[in-house]
């Protein structure tokens, strides 16, 4: 890893030799929901022996280091806190990450959840198990939307909202870091970094990674019996919030294929995207149609247009503003 890490506090007592499973879980100026998130972790049920590491992304502020800091050194969470002091969501999850397999030598799944999620009290206990009883070596889960007040919640019908799969069982891939588990040999077999930095900014960073890992063939599953609950502001209701989304989406979609296919492919990976901006007026006037809205019916012509965008290298950076993201 070449950015700096510090582990800023650990809990007093801690046996890194029995904990099997370890929690990361990244966190940028959120310090109120960050504690939420804690509490769900602290009310989990079944669970094998866990720990929960917080990667604090901002090395300024550090108000979750501060929020989550007296839990951590009182006892009331096993675990530690780390400062990631490279600004970016894929350098917090490499930070956690690499920290991890270095401090746990007996640890056999690592989980992610967001600092603005909410655990279900068995969600450890019931994704451990799910990777096991597939035998797959990455599971998925639902992040359920929860409106803040003033949302326009009709808008939990849109497709950045829904989860990918209904029901538990293989898939073919993931797309999200924000509720999954991941069996220690995939990260043994990747290295570090295993998020590329590349898509600090822009997203995307996770989904690339689920590419590489398929490409060395790990697998992949599902379990919709563990979802976590997402705080979602009333500002990402908005029009401008889904319309940015909807061409990043588009834009990384574009950006992994362009990765995986090389400069030989650009031609075929063009008339892709040019032919999915062609059928996507059609795609969006039945999405609109079924939902009702015309601002969720919107979302595959956005995709396309994101898509082609970024093949000229137009590609927006919606994490640039966490706190207005």
């Amino acid at each position: 890893m070449s950015q700096t890490i510090t582990v800023e506090c650990v809990s007093p007592g801690l046996d890194p030799s029995t904990v099997e499973a370890v929690v990361t879980l990244p966190t940028f100026r959120r310090p109120a929901h960050l504690l939420a998130t804690l509490a769900s972790l602290r009310a989990q049920r079944g669970a094998p022996n866990f720990a929960v590491v917080v990667m604090e992304n901002d090395a300024e502020g550090r108000a979750g280091l501060n929020a989550a800091r007296p839990l951590f050194e009182g006892g009331t969470i096993a675990g530690l806190v780390l400062v990631a002091h490279e600004r970016g969501n894929c350098s917090a999850y490499n930070a956690g990450w690499q920290t991890a397999l270095e401090r746990f030598p007996a640890m056999r799944h690592l989980l992610v959840i967001d600092d603005d999620e909410i655990a279900a009290e068995d969600w450890i206990a019931q994704m451990v198990a799910t990777a096991e009883t597939l035998g797959v070596d990455i599971v998925g889960g639902p992040q359920l939307p929860r409106f803040e007040e003033g949302a326009r919640t009709f808008t939990e019908r849109h497709p950045v909202f829904l989860p990918p799969y209904v029901t538990t069982g293989r898939v073919p891939i993931l797309y999200s870091s924000g509720n999954v588990v991941i069996a220690r040999r995939v990260l043994d077999a990747m290295e570090a970094p295993f998020l590329d930095t590349a898509f600090n900014f822009i997203g995307g960073g996770d989904s690339d990674f689920y590419s590489r890992c398929r490409e060395r063939g790990f697998t992949f599953g599902w379990c919709a019996e563990a979802p976590v609950y997402e705080t979602v502001p009333a500002r990402r209701t908005e029009f401008s919030w889904l319309n940015a989304r909807g061409l990043r989406n588009g834009a990384i979609s574009a950006i992994i294929e362009r990765r995986r296919s090389g400069g030989r492919g650009a031609a075929r990976r063009t008339a892709k995207s040019f032919a999915l901006l062609a059928a996507s007026p059609f795609r969006s006037l039945k999405l609109g149609l079924g939902t009702g809205s015309a601002t969720i019916g919107l979302y595959h012509c956005q995709v396309a247009v994101g898509r082609l965008l970024a093949e000229f290298g137009r590609v927006n950076e919606q994490y640039r503003q966490p706190e207005h993201n």
